[in-house]
Parts: structure tokens; sequence; C-alpha cells
């Protein structure tokens, strides 16, 4: 993958209509970006459909990157993820044994380039998720991570919607209270 100043400078020549920049900018981080939409949606051939939607949308919308408020990658995963994560909840399909481990999401090693940009509050807040019960800290990650509705949290796993709404809201207070908010 390309260093941030070579992505920020593509996108940057992607908003002025350069075609060869966009196509570096789909060789570099088509594989990312991929990767997240296959864990999300499942499907090769459905993500294969979200990620051409998201370079349609990095093409039409490259003029309102700001490289002040995300790295390139971070604001094209975030349209992917967005994109797939409405996909997910309109199927409302998905089932949790084809879903990867919530948890591995959190523990997984991000790339380095990842790593020197975590800010000091991402740092924190994944401190404070791993101070969770392992079975709060799933749900959270499958809620909020993965787009899972209370419903389906709580028929997969066969507890009551009411635990399961109660379990997220002590979760997000102490996630809060650990985050000094």
């Amino acid at each position: 993958m390309l260093m941030q100043a070579e992505l920020v400078w593509l996108i940057g020549a992607v908003a002025k209509g350069d075609a060869a920049a966009f196509e570096r900018l789909y060789g570099a981080t088509r594989a990312k970006l991929y990767g997240v939409l296959l864990r999300i949606l499942g499907k090769p051939e459905l993500a294969e459909e979200v990620m051409q939607e998201t370079y349609l949308k990095v093409w039409k919308m490259a003029d309102t990157f700001d490289p002040t408020q995300a790295s390139p990658i971070t604001w094209m995963v975030a349209m992917a993820r967005n994109r797939a994560i409405d996909i997910v909840r309109k199927r409302g399909e998905i089932s949790i044994e084809e879903e990867p481990e919530a948890q591995n999401v959190a523990a997984e090693t991000p790339p380095p380039l990842a790593r020197r940009e975590m800010t000091e509050e991402l740092k924190r807040l994944l401190a404070c998720l791993g101070k969770l019960d392992p079975e709060k800290q799933r749900i959270v990650l499958l809620a909020y991570y993965s787009g899972w509705s209370r419903e389906q949290l709580s028929t997969k796993l066969d507890i009551p919607v009411n635990t399961i709404k109660t379990w997220l809201r002590r979760s997000l207070l102490e996630i809060r209270e650990c985050m000094g908010k």
C-alpha cells in the first residue's frame, strides 16, 4: 500500500478528474476495502458490488476529502463500511454463525501505518473495551462494529432482547466512565 501522503495526493488528483490517479488509488486500496466489505457482508459477489459503488462514490466525492479530518484509507473504509452495514440491516438475514468472531476484530494487529495514526482517544477506547466481560464485549462489537440489531442478537444468542438492551446500555456506560467522559 502507498504511504498516506501519496494517497492524499492521489485523491486530490482524482478530484481533478485524473483517471490514471484513480486507477492507482484503486490498485493501492482495493484489497483493504474488499477485506472490510467481505468481513461485513460475508458474500464475495455482494462485497464486489458494494466495492464498485464505493469507488464510484470516491470518484464523485474526492473533492470533499479533507486530510485533516481522516486518513485517505479511513475515509474510504468509512464509506464502504456504512454502505455495507446499510445492506446488512436491510437484509436482516446474516447469521452469527456466518459472522467472523467479533472479538477477533478488536484483537487484530493493525498495520504499521494504522498503528502510527491511532489517536490517543482510540487507544483509550480499545483499552476500555478490553475491560468488559468477554460476552458483553462480543455483543458490543457485533452491535456497533458489525451492525447487528438488538433483535438479531437476541434471536441468535438466545438472550431476551431486554437483556441485550440492558447489557449494551451498561457496557456503553462502563466504556464512557472508563474514558472519563
